[in-house]
């Protein structure tokens, strides 16, 4: 029987995964921005100097956070342990991925903090150091963010989903100032400069604020769709519309904390990339309600049948029996009109069977009756039995009781 130590069940092979993938993907960003002068550490003077070292200072936030969340879930996904592990055991892993990402991430301060020690700041002497520092801080947000892209997904998503966008971008802007023959000009971040001038509203680009928006709405839906048809926890695919965004916007926020003396260009970047964590989260609540479980309607109430009354186990002896009627049998004319004649003036009432019978024997057949003569009265005063006296004689009173 083999036995798991602690450096198995964490995956020692997904922590190198996660540093290498994190560093290759800081260099690789960095040799592209490099390439197509996205950014640049050049030594200017002037409005587009600033402007440029600002976008400079927020593509090095994002490049590094990304850098970071892309090596921490890269690892995650090709190291999946066997077996399941317990809920200690997965978070402790989670964190130690995230550490080593943001290990690897670390790349990017060296790749970025040597090329900025051309750069000339009237208000630093060491200009290498201010990039170094935001360079480390896009490492520390990174590292947070991390830890909520393994939990939920749907961040995880949205975050790599608006970094291609952004690089998309950067690439379409880079090419297009190519071939129009153009200087390169430093592009920034999450903004495309679609035409020379304008329209603008206020200090709003309004091109650059519509595509902020509307790419932001829907990376939020897109990316939080396949986590609510995975049925994934509600919170983390709300949150992840914001993810991608808030990076954006962090981002600016660290390069420019104050918006003073800042380009009209950078200062609209600044002000949408509030409303694009807005749309953002507005696009992945949307993924929620359309494609999320619907809620089961309440049944109707349906009327209960009454329950049948139980039977008794035993017979109820003290019910009184049924017992059939009789049938009644037919009656004489002549004893119907003896009856009807007796009870003349009344109600007629139905007599027990027996008196039935003896009324019909009383009553003579009318073709048998015979007026009475002297002989037959005679005869049948003969035929009577004389009467026999009392055995005791006459009853006597009993004497009474001196």
């Amino acid at each position: 029987m083999s036995s798991q130590g602690p450096g198995t069940r964490l995956g020692l092979g997904a922590v190198v995964i996660a540093a290498g993938v994190a560093a290759a993907a800081g260099a690789a960003q960095l040799g592209i921005g490099y390439g197509l002068g996205v950014f640049s550490w050049v030594p200017t003077v002037g409005g587009s100097g600033e402007a440029a070292w600002l976008a400079s200072l927020a593509w090095t936030v994002w490049i590094s956070a990304v850098s970071v969340v892309l090596g921490a879930v890269v690892a995650d996904r090709f190291g999946v342990p066997a077996a399941q592990p317990s809920t200690a055991v997965r978070a402790l892993r989670r964190t130690a991925l995230a550490v080593a990402a943001a290990v690897g991430g670390l790349l990017v301060v060296a790749l970025t903090a040597v090329p900025a020690r051309v750069a000339e700041r009237a208000d630093t002497f060491a200009p290498h150091v201010i990039v170094g520092g935001y360079a480390i801080a896009g490492v520390l947000i990174g590292l947070f963010v991390a830890v909520a892209a393994l939990v939920a997904r749907a961040i995880a998503a949205n975050v790599l989903a608006t970094g291609g966008w952004l690089w998309l971008l950067a690439v379409t802007a880079a090419v297009d100032g190519i071939a129009a023959g153009r200087e390169p000009v430093v592009a920034q971040l999450g903004v495309w400069p679609v035409t020379a001038d304008g329209p603008w509203f206020r200090s709003l680009y309004l091109p650059g604020a519509a595509i902020a928006a509307v790419s932001a709405l829907l990376i939020g839906f897109l990316a939080a769709l396949p986590a609510v048809r995975r049925r994934d926890g509600q919170a983390g695919v709300v949150l992840s519309g914001a993810a991608g965004p808030a990076l954006v916007a962090l981002a600016y926020l660290l390069a420019a904390p104050k918006l003073t003396g800042v380009a009209p260009e950078q200062l609209s970047a600044h002000l949408v990339a509030p409303y694009a964590v807005v749309t953002g989260l507005i696009g992945a609540v949307l993924a929620q309600l359309l494609a999320g479980p619907r809620r089961p309607r309440a049944p109707k109430p349906v009327a209960a049948a009454p329950a049948p009354s139980p039977e008794p186990a035993f017979a109820d002896l003290t019910a009184p029996l049924a017992v059939p009627a009789q049938p009644v049998p037919a009656q004489p004319a002549a004893a119907s009109g003896a009856r009807s004649g007796r009870a003349t003036g009344t109600a007629a009432v139905p007599q027990p069977a027996a008196d039935r019978d003896t009324a019909q024997a009383a009553v003579p057949a009318p073709e048998t009756a015979e007026p009475p003569t002297a002989d037959s009265a005679a005869a049948a005063k003969a035929d009577r039995p004389a009467p026999t006296p009392p055995k005791n004689g006459p009853r006597q009173g009993r004497p009474r009781k001196g």
